[in-house]
């Protein structure tokens, strides 16, 4: 009962939560400083949709992309918030707020399917590092993103760079800093991923609760996943060896969390939405 009455609160909660992401992202759309009010709305966003998440997690516990897209959001918001200490992101503050709300909102519509009773402890673990490796290059691709931005600015030249200093104050961190914010994300994320990688490599029998063959499990999900591993480990390999850097680097951190966005969210997004309503 204690159960079911706490997963009733799920709604509520959820609305909640997209609600006062939503204010905050008003809040401090176009704002050089985080305001006290945009902070205090960021941080009773985060803290409903931690629960929300929590509760998603509970008895039965559920999994799906809406899931996993509200997780790799909810780790995204809180990487920024511990890099907001050094350095002044304010370009992601507002657009991650309006993220937060829609995958708060999707994890609400599309709560996937129950996991099964035969899978192991070990499961929570890999699901966790896999969500984690999600949120680092989530944040990557934001600060991909930013690099193109700052790229566009030094091309327009000063009277791009006062037009929008009018518009938004001085929110733009240097080029080089964003690209070794980026990288130190892409590295992060890459060791995360290796290890779920190795974790359903060594442990598949055991966290799946299925006898097979192999170690091996081959399908949809390991094969992107082991595309967007070596599309990452070519970007680090080519950042280290060969000073790869620019657009080059950006396309690849977008190719990589393509690939990898795929893996799972694309595949059970097919199966909860495309392939159930066909």
């Amino acid at each position: 009962m204690i159960v079911a009455s706490a997963q009733s609160y799920v709604p509520i909660l959820t609305f909640a939560s997209a609600a006062a992401y939503l204010a905050a992202a008003g809040v401090c759309h176009g704002r050089a400083k985080l305001s006290r009010t945009g902070a205090v709305l960021l941080g009773v966003a985060a803290l409903l949709h931690a629960v929300v998440i929590g509760l998603g997690l509970t008895s039965p516990p559920r999994f799906g992309f809406g899931p996993a897209l509200s997780m790799t959001a909810w780790l995204a918001l809180l990487a920024y918030a511990v890099e907001s200490i050094n350095y002044p992101l304010m370009q992601l503050r507002w657009r991650l707020a309006v993220t937060g709300a829609v995958t708060v909102l999707l994890a609400w519509l599309f709560p996937g399917s129950p996991l099964k009773s035969a899978t192991s402890e070990l499961l929570p673990l890999h699901l966790a590092l896999g969500l984690a490796s999600y949120g680092l290059f989530a944040v990557a691709v934001w600060h991909a993103w930013l690099m193109t931005r700052a790229e566009a600015r030094m091309r327009e030249g000063p009277a791009l760079l006062r037009d929008e200093s009018a518009d938004e104050g001085p929110k733009m961190l240097p080029l080089l800093t964003l690209e070794r914010l980026t990288f130190r994300f892409v590295t992060l994320g890459f060791v995360l991923l290796t290890i779920t990688i190795l974790q359903g490599w060594f442990y598949s029998e055991h966290l799946y609760g299925a006898v097979t063959s192999s170690h091996w499990r081959w399908s949809h999900k390991t094969i992107f996943s082991l595309l967007s591993w070596v599309v990452f480990a070519a970007l680090l390999w080519g950042r280290h060896s060969l000073g790869w850097r620019g657009q080059r680097a950006v396309r690849m951190v977008y190719a990589g969390a393509g690939l990898l966005l795929l893996s799972y969210v694309g595949y059970h997004f097919m199966l909860e939405v495309v392939l159930h309503r066909g």
